[in-house]
């Protein structure tokens, strides 16, 4: 996908990029590639991959939410900044808080922001099981966001935590979505959430299969979740 798909696919979904937002996007390319030598931000590194696989991937959350108004989105395990910051150049009304367990990570999207001119954006050295611990940050957001973090039986008990009563959480899946969501229905109901919405539609040029999972957050989570750092992953909640 070159920059001139990316922009025309965008546009058929109802989001029109402005020359501002374009620049953005090539220049987010420009950095995430320089930076790469560094570090390892990404396996995914040709410009048609990255405008494919990272850029639009990240954006496709919008085609079924509505991320124009003002509110605050927190993205948990961002990595490189997806899918928070292609949105956040997609929606510059929205306030956006990353937290990452690697501090060069961190030092990234720090430059990354400030490159970009992107206001409203925090960033968190973290673990995720300690920052949903944060009274900061507990059940603070109205949107929560993970893309290829973890299986939702431990993603769940990573994000539902920080999202507020009647806000969000939405996970974006691959081809196994399905048989992760059966695995994790009890956590997600014990950590105060429920299925909202489930869509399904496939990446464009690979064709490759995409899960789209919302949740709502229906009341506020157990205080002991999440648990001490690595326990989730090692004992998912059964």
């Amino acid at each position: 996908m070159n920059e001139e798909e990316f922009v025309l696919s965008l546009k058929e979904h109802g989001i029109d990029l402005n020359d501002i937002q374009i620049k953005q996007f090539s220049r987010y390319y420009d950095l995430l590639v320089e930076w790469n030598e560094k570090m390892n931000l990404t396996a995914i590194t040709d410009k048609p991959s990255v405008y494919l696989k990272h850029f639009y991937d990240s954006i496709s959350a919008a085609f079924f939410y509505d991320f124009t108004e003002q509110k605050s989105i927190c993205d948990v395990g961002a990595g490189a900044g997806f899918p928070s910051i292609p949105l956040k150049i997609c929606f510059p009304n929205i306030d956006v808080t990353i937290v990452d367990s690697l501090n060069k990570r961190i030092g990234f999207l720090t430059v990354l922001a400030e490159d970009l001119q992107l206001k409203n954006v925090n960033f968190v050295h973290s673990r995720a099981e300690e920052f949903g611990q944060t009274a900061k940050y507990r059940e603070k957001f109205d949107v929560v966001t993970a893309r290829a973090v973890a299986r939702l039986s431990v993603l769940a008990e990573l994000c539902i935590p920080l999202v507020k009563k009647g806000g969000i959480f939405i996970s974006m899946k691959g081809a196994a979505a399905d048989d992760e969501l059966k695995d994790a229905n009890n956590a997600i109901k014990i950590l105060g959430a429920s299925v909202k919405e489930e869509y399904s539609f496939t990446l464009p040029v690979e064709n490759s299969e995409r899960k789209l999972i919302i949740f709502n957050k229906d009341k506020e989570s157990p205080k002991r979740y999440p648990r001490k750092p690595g326990v989730p992953n090692k004992s998912p909640i059964q």
